[in-house]
């Protein structure tokens, strides 16, 4: 089965968050939210994927396992038991919608794709698992490659405001994040995994202070110079709430400006929970940036 087709440069690519996951940091994790009795998860995660959809979502990423600060780990088989059902039924019931599993496991990755997924995202960009760049490979999926310097001991957790990391040092911000990609990239290509299955992610909260991630989004440009296609995931993410004090529900406003000040420094694709609101501002951010709206004219 052929996997999807991206026309980058064209458009920003819309990615809606299906979180299976009782911890998520954003409040929405399907089995939280379905874990009554009597109430299936699965059919939760379909509703929400239809809703994304409708829309105008163009990819869904569905995890199974929380990566905030001080998230509790998940075992390989219960990762696979969150995630596989839900994936085989998006599949089923849009297929041309292409899915992407939010994983770092190789046996995960492996599971997700064998039911029909084709893109792996990983948060850990082939560091924590050295299957998982063979299962890509394998599968000519897509891989989305995170730069991660995520440790526990630089998180600092706030009641109101959530976690975020604090005293994470660089060298050099960008050059140190372009460089620790560069060698993800490396390990894709000696695993044999195809140039144009690559995708690129600076790794918006992931060992960053809140100032680090507002420079990375500012100079994004510069990650997209690497030559590959670039995703980035600002969605209700902490460095939004301390910048404007806002608590998780409150949100939205500085989701809409960080993706569109990334559309503008060259996202490809945006990863958001609020779908309908961030299509519009991909929708206009693309009318400005890549001139798509000239045939209203």
């Amino acid at each position: 089965m052929p996997g999807p087709k991206f026309n980058w440069g064209a458009q920003t690519y819309v990615m809606g968050i299906l979180n299976l996951t009782p911890d998520s940091f954003s409040g929405d994790g399907l089995v939280g939210a379905a874990g009554g009795a009597g109430i299936d998860r699965t059919a939760a995660a379909v509703r929400q994927a239809q809703s994304f959809v409708q829309a105008g979502a163009d990819i869904l990423d569905v995890g199974g396992e929380s990566t905030r600060p001080g998230a509790v780990p998940v075992s390989e088989a219960e990762e696979i038991e969150r995630v596989i059902p839900t994936v085989s039924q998006l599949l089923a019931e849009f297929p041309d919608i292409p899915v992407s599993i939010d994983t770092y496991k190789s046996r995960v990755a492996r599971s997700a794709l064998e039911a029909g997924a084709s893109i792996v995202n990983d948060v850990w960009a082939l560091r924590a698992d050295p299957q998982m760049a063979e299962v890509v490979r394998d599968a000519n999926a897509f891989v989305i490659l995170m730069h991660n310097r995520s440790n526990p001991d630089s998180a600092e957790l706030n009641a109101r405001l959530g976690g975020r990391y604090v005293g994470v040092k660089y060298e050099n911000l960008l050059e140190d994040v372009k460089r620790e990609l560069l060698e993800s990239v490396a390990l894709a290509r000696r695993a044999g995994i195809a140039e144009d299955r690559i995708i690129l992610d600076p790794g918006i909260g992931f060992g960053k202070t809140v100032s680090q991630n507002l420079e990375l989004i500012d100079r994004l440009a510069e990650i997209r110079t690497l030559g590959y296609p670039v995703l980035i995931g600002p969605s209700r993410k902490s460095f939004i709430g301390y910048t404007l004090d806002r608590p998780l529900d409150q949100r939205l406003e500085g989701t809409a400006a960080a993706v569109a000040i990334g559309i503008a420094r060259g996202a490809d694709i945006v990863r958001v929970h609020d779908v309908s609101e961030m299509v519009l501002v991909r929708s206009m951010a693309d009318a400005i940036v890549r001139r798509s709206g000239s045939a209203l004219d």
